[in-house]
């Protein structure tokens, strides 16, 4: 039975810009580094940076870190002046900033949780929801 989630790997086309992109300017910290990858933690978060041939796309498809309200707009005004390129804007619960990492892949920092979320979604649903204990 699966326990949780174990770790996520995106590929990256310049190891040296992604470790200084996701240690320097999002606050990861490095655990190890090799020709062709590095490790990551964020909290307890492992993340792994592999050397690669990179493929984004057009879809939704996105990785969203927590943030606590009171940095939220602090950090948002570091990631502007750190020129990332925002890809979205927030239309849903909470405070939330899409952005771009160096190689396109589509992140988002945000202050809410699930209990938040579907908080927000009681009161006004999404077409077609249901709740589930």
């Amino acid at each position: 039975m699966l326990t949780g989630l174990n770790h996520i790997t995106i590929s990256v086309s310049d190891l040296s810009k992604s470790i200084d992109f996701y240690v320097n300017i999002l606050g990861f910290t490095i655990k190890a580094k090799w020709n062709k990858g590095a490790y990551l933690l964020l909290g307890d978060l492992w993340f792994c940076l592999s050397v690669d041939t990179v493929s984004t796309s057009n879809d939704y498809t996105h990785y969203a870190f927590s943030i606590s309200g009171q940095l939220f707009d602090r950090f948002t005004e570091k990631l502007k002046k750190s020129e990332v390129l925002e890809w979205k804007v927030n239309k849903s619960e909470g405070k939330s900033f899409y952005f771009l990492d160096p190689d396109g892949h589509k992140l988002e920092i945000h202050d809410g949780d699930i209990e938040s979320r579907i908080n927000s979604c009681i009161d006004k649903p999404y077409e077609g929801m249901k709740f589930f204990d």
